[in-house]
Order: structure tokens, then C-alpha cells, then sequence
């Protein structure tokens, strides 16, 4: 009886601190909208397009149809698969270790056995890579991982959501960086880090897989999510627009008593941003979709693999659009090497209103006084190389709004309006 009393007592905890973050309710409207930009998506079929973080969020809003999911979780399996056999090319590029970690949770979402041979294959590889990076990070903590800490913390958490046990010294490097906030970009704090890494230990906490680091788990993911609530903006976003679905995932997986208020008003301005068309890049809207279902990553592990899928009819919008003239805006592209007086390239152009930081990049280089290189990621291209130069080890090219304002889209989504600077700068990290 006892025993009973016990057990009532911390379900009606359990149920009570779930209400610790909450977000306003979204229109139905908007999320099908949400959802059906996401499908979009999907229908890019070509190797470089399939993106396992569209299917994951997906699958948290009981989404797609099981036709469509068969055929898209069909392959990304080929893909993988193939990717990491003994038969693929050598010239072929073999998926990130944040890839592959998304693919795994796509392989949970999709109620798929990964205790296959070529599961097992696949997941033996992930965890090499996080032996990889351990080594790169070091025994003295002096170095750093070769990606992030952000698909360090991912690669953890696919394989926790799958049951695999990860050794300690490995999780043992994401504690010490967690708590010695070396979640950075640049000199700023990394919401996206620290809430990817939140989840992770409270995947690890509740899998009971490493008991003996089990305290200090505990202790670091509430620091990190204390650290989250600390750098809520005055526009009302953990970090910024983007970084804020994984963060309210972060606290909404393990919320705390403070967290209340905060998820209220960041979950406010999600919905304003996303009715504003904020969202065009298919890696944050993945990780939105699910909060609007008051889901998150964790809830992949008691998935229902037994659910009806079909997607409502999207309601018809009786306003008509107006059409409007284009005309042409003048932006100047400024590009700044190492040494910080001297521009390498300092152009105006003129292109269509509208027109993306990519579509600029490109009339800059068909006047033949610029060049830029890129490379396909799930969040779209990434620029590798501007003016011939290509960063070095824990380099990048940032993108900023001159003079000094860090843009929050990458090339392919930023739309810069009329008059704007935009600065590329060869950045340290």
C-alpha cells in the first residue's frame, strides 16, 4: 500500500513539473502549413537533399503518410548504407558524424531494428567518431573536437536513444566541457550546444546507462538549462529565433520551476516568427515542428510505431496575393581576410528585391571580380572558400551585417534589403 501511495505521489510530480514549460497554443493553420513545407522537402530525393532531421521531426508530429514514410526512410537507409560499405567510391563523401547521428534517430522514428548487421555496422561507426574526437579534445581537455560539441552531444544522444551504452571517458569530455561553458561560438554562448547536450543528459539520466557519473549528469544539465534561461533576448528568444525549438526541446524534456514564464514568452515569439515566414531553413523548422506537438527528441525512445498517419487537407486562404513590381536593391559585398584593415573585395551590386545572400555571391561572381566555393550540408551550402581562401582548422567565413552584426541565416536564406553592407570575415573559433 505503501508502495502505491509512493508511486501516485511521483507520477503527480512527474505530471506537475511537466507544466513547467508550456508555449501558447499554435493556430491548427499554421502548424499543417509547418507540416506540409517539411513534406515539401521530402520530395527531394537526390543524395545530397535527404535530410533525416526533416524525417525526425516529422515523425514526433505522427507525420508523413506511411507511403511517403516507406519510400523516404527507404532512402536514407540505401544512402547510409551504402555510404559507410566496403563497395562505396573513394571520391564519394561519407556523411558527417552529425549526419549519421540523425540518421540513427531517423531509423528510431521510423520503428526500424537497428541490431542488424548493417545497424550494427553503422552504429560501430558513430561510435568510432566520438573515439575520434575524445582523442582530438584530449586527455587534459586542451583541445577541441574536429566538428562541434553540438554533434558530439548528438552522436551521444542517437545512440542512448537506441539503448547503446557510451563509455564513460567519452561522456566524461561533454561533462567537462558543460560544465566549464566551453559551449562557444566565437565568444558567445551556444544555445544550440547546450541544449543539444541538455537532452543528451537527461536521455543519459533517465537510461541509467553510465550510474557512475550519474550525479554530475544531473548536475550539468541543469546547469545548462539555467544557462539557457540566462540568455533569453529582449525580442523574447533563447539566443536567437533559430537556436530557441531545440532550447525550449531542452526544457521541455526536463523543465524546472523557473522555466514557466520564459517558455510562455519564447514560445510567443516562435509563433509570431514562424506566422512572419521566419522559418525557410528545413533543420530548425524540424526541431520546431515537434515543440508544436509538445514533443522533443526524447519522446523518440516510447515512439508509437503503431500510429495512423494521414496528413489534414490544408484549408484554402481566401486572400488572393497581390502581385507586386520587382525592382532592383543595392548591396554592398565587403570580404575581410586575416589581417582586418584590408579589404579583399569591396563591391556594390545591384539584383532583384528579394534576392538571396547566395543570389548576390553569384552575381558577384559572374561580373568575374569575385569567387566564392561551397558545400551541400543539411542546413543548406556553407561557404568553404571566398576569394580563393579557404579557411583553416577551427577558421570559418562569418557572415555579418556590416558593421558588426552577426547574421542569423546562411546564404541560401538570408535576404538582404536595400543599402545593406554585408561583411564576410575570416573568423577564429
Amino acid at each position: 500500500m505503501e508502495s502505491s501511495v509512493k508511486l501516485l505521489l511521483l507520477l503527480s510530480c512527474l505530471g506537475a513539473s511537466a507544466q513547467f514549460c508550456e508555449i501558447p497554443p499554435a493556430n491548427s493553420n499554421l502548424v499543417v502549413r509547418v507540416t506540409q513545407q517539411l513534406l515539401g522537402w521530402m520530395d527531394r530525393q537526390s543524395p545530397l537533399e535527404l535530410n533525416p532531421s526533416i524525417y525526425v521531426g516529422l515523425r514526433l508530429s505522427k507525420q508523413p503518410s506511411q507511403d511517403q514514410d516507406d519510400f523516404y526512410l527507404n532512402s536514407l537507409m540505401i544512402h547510409y548504407q551504402q555510404s559507410f560499405s566496403s563497395l562505396a567510391l573513394e571520391h564519394q563523401p561519407k556523411p558527417s558524424m552529425g549526419q549519421l547521428a540523425l540518421y540513427l534517430l531517423a531509423v528510431r522514428g521510423g520503428c526500424r531494428d537497428i541490431d542488424t548487421r548493417k545497424g550494427s555496422m553503422l552504429v560501430t561507426q558513430l561510435k568510432y567518431y566520438l573515439e575520434e574526437e575524445k582523442h582530438r579534445i584530449g586527455h587534459n581537455h586542451e583541445g577541441y573536437p574536429l566538428t562541434s560539441y553540438y554533434q558530439y552531444s548528438l552522436s551521444i544522444l542517437a545512440l542512448c536513444i537506441h539503448n547503446k551504452k557510451v563509455p564513460g571517458h567519452v561522456v566524461e569530455k561533454l561533462l567537462h566541457a558543460a560544465e566549464h561553458n566551453l559551449f562557444l561560438h566565437g565568444s558567445q554562448f551556444s544555445v544550440d550546444t547546450a541544449a543539444m547536450a541538455s537532452l543528451t543528459f537527461s536521455c543519459l539520466k533517465d537510461s541509467g546507462l553510465n550510474p557512475g557519473l550519474a550525479s554530475r549528469i544531473s548536475r550539468a544539465s541543469k546547469h545548462l538549462r539555467n544557462k539557457i534561461l540566462e540568455e533569453e533576448t529582449p525580442e523574447g528568444y533563447f539566443g536567437n529565433i533559430y537556436s530557441s525549438p531545440l532550447a525550449l526541446q531542452a526544457l521541455m524534456a526536463a523543465p524546472l520551476p523557473e522555466s514557466e514564464q520564459a517558455c510562455l514568452r519564447v514560445g510567443g515569439a516562435l509563433l509570431k516568427g514562424l506566422q512572419a515566414g521566419a522559418f525557410q531553413n528545413p533543420i530548425p523548422l524540424s526541431q520546431l515542428l515537434p515543440v508544436l506537438h509538445h514533443k522533443t527528441y526524447l519522446d523518440l525512445i516510447q515512439l508509437d510505431c503503431n500510429d495512423k498517419r494521414v496528413l489534414d487537407p490544408l484549408e484554402e486562404d481566401a486572400t488572393t496575393p497581390q502581385t507586386q513590381e520587382l525592382r532592383n536593391i543595392r548591396v554592398s559585398l565587403r570580404v575581410q581576410g586575416e589581417f582586418e584593415t584590408m579589404f579583399l573585395h569591396d563591391e556594390q551590386y545591384f539584383v532583384p528585391e528579394g534576392s538571396t545572400l547566395e543570389e548576390v555571391l553569384i552575381k558577384a561572381q559572374e561580373e568575374g571580380r569575385f569567387m566564392f566555393g561551397t558545400q551541400t550540408t543539411l542546413s543548406g551550402p556553407f561557404l568553404t572558400s571566398v576569394m580563393g581562401i579557404s579557411p583553416r582548422e577551427r577558421q570559418y567565413w562569418q557572415l555579418l551585417r556590416a558593421p558588426d552584426t552577426p547574421l542569423q541565416q546562411g546564404i541560401a536564406n538570408y535576404k538582404p534589403q536595400d543599402g545593406e553592407t554585408i561583411l564576410l570575415r575570416l573568423a577564429s573559433w
